[in-house]
């Protein structure tokens, strides 16, 4: 999945999410009639969204690569998987906003499960059918995967808790690679968070008193895991060099963090603004005190973790 893009769907989720939420929002198994006036408009902000996004590959990411006859790329294994928890972070979020809507649009349960919870695998997979017909991409059965499991994590959540145990969120904070770099990573925040896969982490999120011992907790308070890695200038292996210039030698590394979190839609408010930023806000993990876990078999703490 192009970075760039993720970006352009985390902006667009944020804003998606603040319309859909901003509302109340009914959590009644079967809803009738729809509103297909909301459904309607779901769709075409959906679409604009979506058709933007090929639009962006079909003229400008794809625009200088070489039209090659359909084939495969394993890419499992680049990027020590970031790119994947990148794919199924994108497909959750997507799963999620079109899912919501359609719920709050009146759609039974098991129809806006089947229709919303399938989204993000369905508008990703188009992405892999046009990396298979360009030289140096390739259709990815990792990718697909990938997209897969993000959706599923939205609905297999929603068909045994009837809610979302389990959040997926997203932080980010430009690696001091990046600095050294000489533009391989970014020459900019916007380039870093396109290409700077060690700037990421992915977290899963919960509510702290769903453990026993820790029930007199607000329900607002969230533990959560998350993974990311450091060391890469590469996709399988780092490169020495970069436009004529040579790249400092890291040691590429899993990290494995658990720290602590906000589930903002936990937090009581009449405001119908403020549900809406409560809930956008939702995909983003706070900067909080961490605890990593590495590959390297070393264990380190944060102040502050971003």
């Amino acid at each position: 999945m192009r970075k760039t893009l993720t970006l352009i769907f985390l902006v667009a989720l944020l804003f998606s999410s603040t319309r859909t939420h901003g509302q109340n929002q009914t959590d009644s198994t079967d809803l009738d009639p729809v509103n297909k006036n909301m459904v309607a408009r779901a769709a075409t902000v959906g679409g604009v969204i979506y058709a933007g996004g090929l639009s962006y590959l079909s003229f400008i990411w794809y625009s200088d690569k070489e039209r090659v006859p359909f084939h495969y790329y394993n890419d499992n294994s680049g990027y020590l998987q970031m790119d994947k928890m990148g794919h199924s972070f994108a497909a959750y979020g997507e799963s999620y906003i079109a899912y919501k809507w359609l719920r709050k649009a009146g759609m039974s349960k098991t129809k806006a499960l089947l229709y919303g919870g399938s989204m993000g695998f369905i508008m990703q997979a188009p992405i892999e059918v046009f990396d298979g017909l360009y030289k140096g991409w390739g259709f990815s059965w990792g990718d697909i995967a990938a997209n897969t499991a993000g959706s599923l994590l939205l609905v297999g959540q929603e068909l045994i808790f009837d809610e979302q145990v389990l959040r997926y969120k997203i932080s980010f904070s430009p690696s001091e690679m990046s600095k050294n770099s000489h533009g391989y990573l970014g020459d900019n925040l916007f380039e870093n968070f396109a290409y700077d896969y060690n700037g990421h982490t992915y977290w899963l999120s919960m509510n702290a008193n769903r453990i026993k011992f820790l029930e007199g907790l607000p329900p607002w308070i969230n533990i959560a895991a998350g993974y990311s890695a450091n060391g890469m200038l590469g996709e399988f292996e780092n490169r020495s060099y970069y436009y004529n210039h040579r790249l400092p030698d890291y040691i590429r590394t899993r990290q494995f963090l658990f720290s602590l979190d906000i589930d903002w839609q936990k937090i009581p408010t009449n405001s119908p603004f403020l549900k809406g930023v409560f809930a956008a806000l939702n995909f983003v993990k706070l900067p909080f005190p961490a605890i990593e876990i590495n590959s390297q078999g070393k264990v380190g703490t944060y102040w502050l973790y971003f």
